[in-house]
């Protein structure tokens, strides 16, 4: 599987803000967030996220929409669906 492109846009004393581009299948790569963080939807995102343990969970986040989470969430974010996905993640530090 090949990874997405993460573009930094943002790294001072406060946030990261950091656009994600996936292609069809690219993925993110196994990580662990060590910050809170919000995700901000571009594209419609069909995710497929690969959770420890094995779990697999699919999503639909839509475009324009934002969900959060809290520091300590690890998984494997993949493009699940048939078209370009793009999404921002604003860490807060």
């Amino acid at each position: 599987m090949t990874h997405c492109t993460a573009t930094q846009l943002i790294d001072d004393a406060r946030t990261r803000v950091t656009r994600f581009d996936f292609e069809p299948g690219q993925d993110t790569g196994w990580h662990k967030h060590g910050f809170d963080y919000v995700i901000t939807a571009i594209t419609d995102c069909h995710m497929r996220l690969e959770l420890p343990g094995g779990e697999v969970n699919e999503v639909t986040v839509p475009a324009g929409t934002a969900y959060r989470r809290d520091a300590g969430v690890e998984h494997n974010v993949i493009n699940a669906g048939d078209a370009p996905m793009s999404f921002v993640e604003v860490e807060l530090k």
